[in-house]
């Protein structure tokens, strides 16, 4: 007779252990009795005492509770809620060497995953500065009564819980140090036990929040938030049901980033998907370019395209760019921007590219360049119809390495392309994200 298997017991006092690696989420690992145990707060080459949280089949689970000695690359967090919260896993190591793991991170998805390795690493692209880089963000709420106070801030490390912070060094100063007022705002007035999130969306100067409503508001409400918006000098837009009830609590706003190399102003809404790191962004844009090396008579396909980030700045250098995007509204929004900037070498297509292509009328012309930036679930699906196209180079942007190496392994050993060159972008310091860019040419 089977029985369902019994919770292991954890050991109550600390243990020593010494920690050789990262994770690929930012921990430490270190391997006691030949079993890989994952340890929070834990760096490479550190002694460190620690308390289990989770014993596992294969592996365990740990929080370091003392350092004993303490590796030269670790340096005191800049946010006082680092470790509780679960925005940023890596401020206790330093800016220089969370670049150094992020790189070394996308080549051993590279080797282990894919099997491949590309021929050069490019050098990785980060900020003059590691802090209040991030201009778009989904910020938890919670009115707790045993605290006394709404909390506002992003979830705790693996926890539901709104972590209880007074600011945010990561997000943009404009809201990042606004959080007790925020927090204060939403204790006075009515709803404030009905607001579960906050999202902020940034431009280069203006600053938006949707407040998610789950209970009408009150005149007096929204006098309130009217009063907090001019004083603050934020944009606030509610949302009452799904995606497609956000408004602006008074006047929309039109929301744009410059991206100045390009001569280019690209306007989107506040919903709309924008990368969170302006300065990176840019850079991102000039190294695609770079890479794909475009010139008058190129034909370029912009897969997942969005409101155009990419596929405008190329319609500057080439002879003619298709983008192809999925959600509707980010094609309107692509094809707007295009005519805004006065670029008549462009067009765009809605499709999804993870489903059948047979009829899109631009699937049967040619292109000799591709750019992809497919989301976290990579482009795999699309990958056979390259060559058919006549693809020779293929500039890739990626935001998680285990898609990208599966894909470069499919690009690489059966559609006939080498992976020439591949580096990391530092989209998002103090976190083990890891954004990536490779190039691949035609054999």
């Amino acid at each position: 007779m089977g029985g369902r298997r019994r919770k292991q017991k954890l050991p109550r006092e600390p243990v020593e252990a010494q920690a050789t690696s990262l994770s690929h989420d930012g921990r430490g690992v270190a391997r006691i009795d030949g079993k890989a145990t994952f340890i929070h707060g834990a760096l490479p080459d550190e002694r460190i005492m620690f308390r289990y949280t989770r014993k596992r089949k294969n592996h365990d689970e740990g929080e370091t509770v003392e350092v004993l000695q303490a590796s030269g690359e670790r340096v005191v967090p800049g946010c006082a809620s680092f470790g509780l919260c679960g925005g940023c896993s890596l401020q206790h190591l330093r800016a220089d060497a969370q670049v150094r793991y992020k790189q070394q991170t996308l080549l051993d998805a590279f080797s282990h995953l894919g099997k491949i390795m590309p021929e050069q690493v490019l050098p990785p692209l980060t900020s003059k500065t590691s802090w209040g880089y991030r201009r778009k963000a989904r910020l938890g709420v919670k009115h707790v009564l045993k605290k006394g106070r709404v909390l506002v801030g992003f979830r705790e490390r693996n926890a539901g819980f709104v972590a209880d912070m007074d600011s945010c060094e990561v997000l943009h100063p404009k809201i990042g140090h606004a959080l007790m007022d925020l927090s204060i705002l939403i204790e006075s007035l009515s709803v404030s036990a009905q607001i579960p999130q906050i999202e902020v969306a940034m431009d280069d100067q203006r600053c938006v929040l949707i407040f998610r409503i789950l209970q009408p508001l009150l005149d007096d409400d929204r006098k309130k938030l009217r009063d907090f918006a001019r004083n603050h000098d934020f944009i606030i837009y509610l949302q009452e049901g799904g995606p497609d009830t956000v408004t602006a609590l008074d006047e929309a706003v039109d929301l744009h980033y410059t991206l100045p190399e390009f001569g280019l102003e690209l306007h989107f809404q506040p919903t709309d998907f924008t990368q969170v790191n302006s300065d990176i962004n840019r850079q991102m844009i000039g190294q695609a370019l770079g890479l794909l090396a475009l010139e008058q008579q190129d034909q370029v396909l912009d897969l997942f395209c969005g409101i155009g980030n990419f596929t405008l700045p190329m319609a500057t250098r080439a002879g003619r760019v298709t983008g192809v995007e999925a959600a509707e509204e980010l094609v309107c929004r692509a094809r707007d921007n295009a005519q805004r900037n006065q670029l008549h070498n462009v067009s765009f297509y809605t499709a999804n590219l993870y489903e059948s292509l047979e009829h899109e009328p631009w699937l049967g012309q040619q292109f000799n360049k591709v750019l992809l930036d497919p989301p976290r679930s990579g482009a795999f699906e699309i990958l056979g119809h390259l060559p058919r196209m006549g693809v020779e180079r293929i500039v890739y942007v990626s935001c998680y390495p285990g898609t990208l190496a599966r894909d470069a392994a499919e690009l690489v050993n059966k559609l006939g392309y080498r992976l020439v060159s591949a580096g990391v972008m530092d989209m998002f310091p103090h976190t083990a994200h890891v954004e990536s860019i490779a190039l691949f040419e035609k054999y």
